[in-house]
């Protein structure tokens, strides 16, 4: 557990799973486009407990970290901070990180990138992390711009959102 002034960052247990689930449903439209893998994965309560018991696992095979955001005095999730696309040999990670709508704009994920870079290059020895954001997703930009993630280039048709064309992304790195 990583715990700041009003936050802290958890791993995720079985009893989050009507948290997450509740999450990831009241915030459809904005995690649908961005995030639509974790919010498929997540519709029910039963999907969030496979989820949970799949990024625990993921977890202990260090092929992917995935940790619940709370407020410091509740039990209820109101994000999510991720690192993937992890490889070991050139010591590089992807963060992605979601957050609920009542929550956007206190400057908390600015505080959790900045604290979650300095576990990810202390902790598990990681040189490079990336963020990669859609130039429309002004807080993401925000969040890897205040965090010294520098922009490094555009990648073409990295993403495709569903019902939608391949979209061109920014990519941000932070070395250690």
């Amino acid at each position: 557990m990583i715990q700041l002034d009003a936050i802290k960052i958890e791993k995720l247990v079985l009893e989050d799973a009507k948290s997450l689930s509740d999450l990831m449903v009241s915030n459809t439209e904005r995690f649908n486009r961005f995030f639509p893998q974790t919010l498929a994965q997540n519709l029910s309560v039963s999907d969030s407990e496979t989820y949970i018991l799949l990024k625990n696992e993921e977890i202990r095979t260090r092929s992917e970290f995935t940790f619940a955001i709370r407020e410091n005095n509740s039990a209820s999730i109101i994000g999510l901070i991720i690192l993937k696309r992890l490889d070991w040999e050139k010591k590089i990670g992807e963060l992605a990180y979601c957050i609920d709508v009542k929550s956007k704009g206190k400057g908390w994920m600015t505080k959790i990138v900045k604290v979650f870079s300095i576990y990810a290059f202390e902790k598990l020895g990681l040189e490079t992390l990336q963020i990669i954001v859609h130039k429309t997703n002004i807080g993401s930009l925000k969040v890897a711009e205040k965090c010294n993630f520098k922009w490094q280039t555009v990648l073409k048709k990295e993403h495709t959102p569903p019902g939608e064309k391949p979209l061109d992304m920014e990519l941000y790195e932070l070395n250690r």
